[in-house]
């Protein structure tokens, strides 16, 4: 059965861990060439080294989105490597918790210079690149977009501009053979949990979102892979995902239940 990547060289900012390692996971599978960014190497080289026992290609290319530089000289090191770019994977990003009101603005920029600027930047940095091999763009959203929740409006803030992004690039890519697809997850096992709002991990801190309602990592990767297969332009997934977007977007005044007794 023929892979869908197949030869394809696919580069993942946020690539060690989480989601983005198991969208590497499921890319080399379906025959893809891989590239792993971000900020801890170690995580990296762990990710890399598991892959390369199954006999994936990886490039381990260290990168911090929040610095055009360090973008251009991950993207260059990718092309060096393999001579061309197919996929981007725009996964880098985190949260930033707290209600508005105790909120400072090096907070807020901290917030969208990782998840939006940074994002943005990885955009513009592959696109000349993509239009050669008329390759596709994922852009990884979040369900928060659609359903804002309190204590968390930095973070659905960044995702609903991860959205617009998306529409706009997807309207500004037409025609020259490059796609993009947004991707809105909901529940999803990941790291994003024991990240502070400084982007500090710690294995320690508690994941307080809903266990019942998480979906793996490898099964979330599955969907995305196809999604970003077939050029969607933007879908939402879980089920509860599916559900919370609707809600959101028709009910805006459900999110107020949220705030009882607080």
């Amino acid at each position: 059965m023929a892979q869908l990547f197949q030869d394809k060289v696919v580069w993942i900012t946020g690539g060690g861990t989480g989601i983005g390692k198991a969208l590497a996971v499921e890319f080399a599978r379906e025959g893809a060439k891989l590239a792993l960014s971000g900020r801890r190497r170690d995580r990296l080289d762990e990710a890399a080294g598991e892959l390369r026992t199954t006999g994936a290609q990886v490039l381990v290319v260290p990168c911090d989105v929040t610095d055009e530089d360090s973008v251009e000289e991950a993207v260059a090191a990718v092309i060096a490597e393999y001579g061309q770019l197919d996929v981007c994977v725009a996964n880098a990003g985190f949260s930033v918790a707290g209600r508005i009101k105790k909120l400072r603005a090096e907070d807020w920029r901290r917030q969208f210079d990782v998840n939006v600027i940074g994002l943005a930047s990885t955009c513009r940095a592959v696109i000349p690149h993509l239009e050669k091999t008329k390759g596709r763009i994922a852009l990884i959203g979040s369900v928060s977009a659609l359903f804002p929740a309190p204590g968390l409006a930095p973070y659905s803030a960044s995702k609903a501009a991860v959205r617009v992004i998306g529409a706009s690039l997807s309207a500004e890519l037409h025609g020259s053979g490059v796609s993009c697809t947004t991707i809105h997850p909901g529940f999803v096992e990941s790291e994003i949990a024991q990240v502070d709002n400084q982007g500090r991990f710690d294995a320690e801190r508690e994941d307080r979102r809903p266990a019942k309602l998480m979906w793996p990592a490898d099964k979330a990767a599955r969907v995305m892979v196809r999604g970003i297969y077939k050029r969607k332009r933007e879908f939402v997934f879980t089920g509860h995902g599916k559900v919370g977007a609707f809600f959101g977007q028709h009910f805006p005044g459900l999110s107020y239940v949220a705030t009882r007794g607080r």
